[in-house]
């Protein structure tokens, strides 16, 4: 894995800080910190959009370096170690987002204009695969709301969808096969699931900027939800009346829906969803454990979907 040498992911010029440059050194976190935070059941039982809502008392942080080296990002490749491998040929300054849509302001604008004035928040969040893993790692970003917000979407509004870089020549997953995707990658969520506390952007991990391979400069977090949902390198935010057609529920409806709301009474067609390895984890010391649902945040967002059924809306 080549390292990302401590420079910022974006840079305007070489003696002007950028605001996420000074946010984050103000927010740079140590590992004591952090562990500290999972501490004990009151840490664990914070409220919604605080940095552990949801995390239970034996949550602990998955090791930095597996969190950085171990990924599903196919614009790199299919293997979960080629994002690490390959995601330093993507160029991430200058980076623009085009927002368009059912909204009031739209246009296309750079990720600083985006994000000027809103403050980075420490999040922990479990992230949880379909294929069954899971990690635990602190995040630090800004909560979709107030980005949506800033773009006043009017009442016709039900959906954003997200669309995500596509750059043949700087991301070699998608010159290949990319598992039958159509890039680029798209993904969406209802209006009130975007609109929830616990949903950020990210822009660091670890008391860092994102690192390339994992979605930099910036990325959705939806931590009820599997981890396809949450896509990385968002370039497009679209608000739209009707439901967006995704990526992975265009190519295989059957295995992955709409809504991807991690829930253990719902099989995947391949393997059981009930279940899931914990990263650090080995065959000599496998790390299973319970699936819960909604990922442990049940309490937060079930709610979203009194009266649907889950079984058929997966």
């Amino acid at each position: 894995m080549r390292p990302l040498n401590g420079r910022p992911l974006i840079r305007k010029s070489a003696t002007e800080p950028r605001w996420y440059e000074i946010t984050l050194e103000s927010l740079v976190l140590s590992r004591r910190r952090m562990t500290g935070m999972l501490a004990g059941t009151a840490a664990a039982a914070m409220l919604p959009g605080s940095a552990a809502a949801g995390l239970q008392s034996d949550d602990t942080l998955t090791p930095e370096g597996l969190v950085t080296a171990y990924n599903n990002f196919y614009e790199f490749g299919l293997d979960k170690t080629d994002p690490a491998e390959n995601a330093h040929q993507l160029t991430t300054s200058p980076w623009t987002v085009e927002i368009a849509g059912e909204a009031k302001k739209t246009g296309t604008f750079s990720i600083e204009d985006v994000l000027k004035g809103i403050a980075v928040e420490e999040r922990i969040y479990r992230f949880r695969c379909v294929e069954a893993w899971s990690m635990v790692v602190p995040w630090m970003g800004v909560p979709l709301a107030k980005v949506l917000a800033k773009f006043e979407p009017t009442g016709n509004a039900k959906y954003v969808e997200f669309t995500t870089l596509k750059r043949p020549k700087e991301m070699p997953g998608q010159r290949a096969f990319g598992a039958g995707i159509e890039w680029p990658y798209v993904e969406g969520l209802r209006m009130d699931e975007a609109m929830h506390p616990l949903v950020i952007m990210v822009t660091g991990l670890y008391g860092k900027p994102l690192p390339k391979q994992n979605g930099a400069p910036w990325r959705l977090m939806v931590p009820w939800k599997y981890g396809f949902k949450s896509g990385k390198s968002i370039v497009k935010i679209r608000f739209t009346e009707r439901q967006p057609r995704t990526s992975w529920n265009v190519l295989a409806p059957n295995e992955y829906g709409f809504f991807a709301n991690v829930n253990p009474a719902v099989d995947h067609p391949r393997w059981s969803q009930a279940r899931e390895r914990r990263l650090p984890s080995t065959l000599f010391a496998p790390n299973w454990r319970e699936t819960l649902p909604f990922n442990g945040y049940a309490d937060e967002v079930a709610s979203l979907y009194s009266g649907m059924d889950l079984r058929r809306f997966y």
